[in-house]
């Protein structure tokens, strides 16, 4: 009986041989390159934007412009690693290729997995490190560079600002909070209107009072209102030059409670998750955001694989230049697989976990399959 394509998966070595050392500096050295191509790219569209965007509205310096693009690039730049796997460990494996070092060792007995598995365990533990460390560092400078978009735009005299809607509450009541705009410099909601529900014992809310205020702050777990005018129902309005209302935000959340989820750092996410949750909102987008973002390691390691595979096919068979293309078209076609996927997701039509691990799965099965039949030791 021929043995199965598993049975011929090394067995588990703990400590890495000089080859494999060999391999994954090489493929370090190719990372470092095409994350430095990637991220080069991806700066000089983004300074271009901001010049041509807020810098055609306010007057800003280049060294203003740097700044704001160093707060704006990491997180674009974290969302196209998938892409540095593919092509570093493709332009790794073609040299090797191309130096007949790959031959050497094949013809010496070395099999494949031995060099492939620890590239695929670097690029795996690279994704456990960018979603711990460098995913909410980026997300950090994110939701600053938002930040600092709207303070920037809304000190543009005439500039256009939307209408803001937020919802708190708890098991005795909910809060809808409607603000015509929002100082985010100060950390206020400006032409506010909060309408108050009760939550009765069966769960049925009913409107109980409408304010209308001019300034809405949130500080030590309270609404400060200024100017305001409430009215509950079946009474007459009631004019207040301050008042308060408990809210169930901690200080710092006042603006970030619903910031976007690429905004939200990985630690933050199960937390937010459970705030959006119990003021009723849909967390949908966010839990999606968590999946995606556990699922990354899978996906660098998967595209490592995939770069492999494809550039293990020895020079004098030739067609190398051919499956190299075929890697990267692939590789392209599940990067936009995941897209969709997540719109799949975003929109509800599938469950979040679903839509964030398929495309990484799917991705490790191709390469796995095309490793198996490549593999001939």
């Amino acid at each position: 009986m021929s043995a199965s394509p598993l049975s011929r998966l090394p067995a588990p070595r703990l400590r890495l041989g000089r080859i494999e050392r060999y391999v994954l500096v090489t493929q370090a050295r190719s990372l470092a390159v095409a994350l430095a191509v990637i991220s080069a790219l991806i700066m000089l569209i983004d300074f271009v934007e901001i010049s041509r965007g807020l810098g055609s509205d306010v007057d800003l310096s280049a060294l203003r412009i740097v700044g704001l693009v160093l707060l704006k690039s990491p997180s674009v730049i974290l969302q196209l690693l998938p892409f540095v796997f593919l092509f570093g460990t493709l332009s790794a494996f073609i040299g090797l290729n191309r130096r007949s070092e790959l031959v050497a060792m094949r013809a010496a007995g070395v099999s494949a997995w031995r060099f492939v598995l620890p590239a695929a365990g670097a690029a795996l533990a690279m994704g456990i490190l960018t979603v711990t460390v460098l995913g909410p560092l980026a997300a950090s400078g994110d939701g600053l560079w938002q930040r600092e978009r709207a303070r920037i735009s809304g000190a543009v005299p005439g500039a256009r600002q939307t209408t803001v809607w937020l919802r708190e509450g708890d098991d005795q009541r909910q809060m809808i909070i409607r603000a015509g705009r929002q100082d985010r410099a100060n950390a206020r909601l400006l032409d506010v209107t909060f309408f108050i529900y009760a939550n009765g014992p069966d769960g049925r809310r009913t409107f109980s009072e409408r304010i209308d205020a001019a300034t809405a702050s949130l500080s030590a777990g309270r609404w400060r209102l200024t100017d305001a005018v409430g009215a509950q129902t079946g009474q007459r309005a009631v004019r207040y030059a301050t008042l308060d209302l408990i809210s169930s935000l901690a200080d710092e959340e006042a603006f970030e409670q619903f910031a976007r989820p690429q905004s939200t750092p990985f630690w933050s996410l199960p937390g937010q998750i459970r705030r959006i949750e119990n003021a009723g909102f849909s967390s949908t987008a966010y839990r999606l955001r968590l999946q995606q973002l556990l699922a990354t390691p899978l996906m660098f390691a998967a595209m490592s694989i995939l770069a492999a595979a494809f550039s293990l096919r020895l020079m004098r068979l030739g067609d190398l230049a051919r499956m190299s293309a075929a890697a990267v078209v692939l590789g392209f076609a599940f990067f936009f697989i995941n897209q969709f996927s997540a719109a799949m997701g975003s929109a509800e039509v599938v469950p979040p976990f679903l839509s964030a691990w398929l495309p990484p799965v799917l991705t490790a099965l191709a390469a796995f399959t095309l490793l198996f039949y490549t593999e001939d030791g």
